[in-house]
């Protein structure tokens, strides 16, 4: 089965043409472009799904099937990658599999022993999480499915599994200082290298093929983004609607 994954959901925009069996174990990465700069992924995906799509010969008819990066993550990157998606989903007649973004980052470290806590930096001393395991080298198990918490709620919840953690995402950088002196002190954890610490479109389309055999895949019309929390505009709005209620 071959797919086109994309990947947009945070500070990397990231393009790969994933190839194997429903099972993933012989999963290979055919093309994977990945940029981490400062251009909007309005500017960078589409240029570099037509970068990926002519070094490989690629023909656009000959994939299975579109992963997308499903959120949470930036609303703007999010909604950009899921348009993208949509239309090639549509104009190519396949079928888009949603893989949530806290999941597809958490693959980048694959075969990892103890709990991996991918983190991205949701503003408001908040991240976007999840708490997962590997079992069996491959298989990803969700201990705790992705979620918007405080960092400190987040310490509090993975001390009680009493496990090595392993830490990456653009959250690392925001937190690694109060998860080593403060909230993770004593405790056994580490952060992953810097080539397997962002979001990866290679990660997220080998998971899309155990998800398809699962059965979790979506016409185009379906997808809609997992945003997990509301933007600063609805919440803004969502407030001035209460004072008005309550001053009425």
């Amino acid at each position: 089965m071959r797919i086109l994954a994309l990947e947009s959901s945070g500070l990397v925009a990231s393009v790969a043409v994933v190839d194997g069996a429903l099972d993933g174990k012989d999963a290979q990465t055919i093309a994977e472009y990945t940029v981490n700069y400062k251009k909007t992924h309005s500017q960078t995906l589409l240029p570099m799904l037509d970068e990926v799509v002519k070094m490989t010969e690629l023909s656009l008819d000959s994939i299975d099937a579109i992963a997308v990066a499903a959120g949470p993550g930036s609303f703007t990157g999010l909604r950009i990658g899921s348009a993208t998606a949509k239309g090639l989903g549509l104009a190519l007649d396949k079928p888009l599999i949603p893989v949530p973004t806290l999941e597809g980052l958490a693959y980048n470290l694959c075969g990892t022993d103890g709990i991996v806590c991918p983190i991205m930096d949701a503003r408001r001393s908040q991240v976007y999480t999840g708490i997962y395991r590997f079992e069996d080298g491959i298989h990803l198990t969700v201990l705790e499915d992705q979620m918007a918490v405080g960092i400190e709620e987040l310490g509090e919840r993975l001390k009680k599994y009493g496990e090595q953690v392993t830490f990456l995402g653009d959250g690392v950088p925001v937190f690694r200082e109060v998860l080593e002196e403060r909230l993770m002190k004593g405790c056994r954890i580490s952060f992953a290298p810097a080539n397997m610490n962002r979001q990866r479109a290679a990660s997220v389309g080998a998971l899309a093929l155990l998800y398809y055999q699962q059965g979790k895949s979506e016409t185009a019309a379906e997808h809609k983004p997992d945003y997990l929390r509301m933007s600063q505009a609805e919440r803004e709005r969502k407030e001035r609607m209460e004072r008005d209620s309550v001053s009425m």
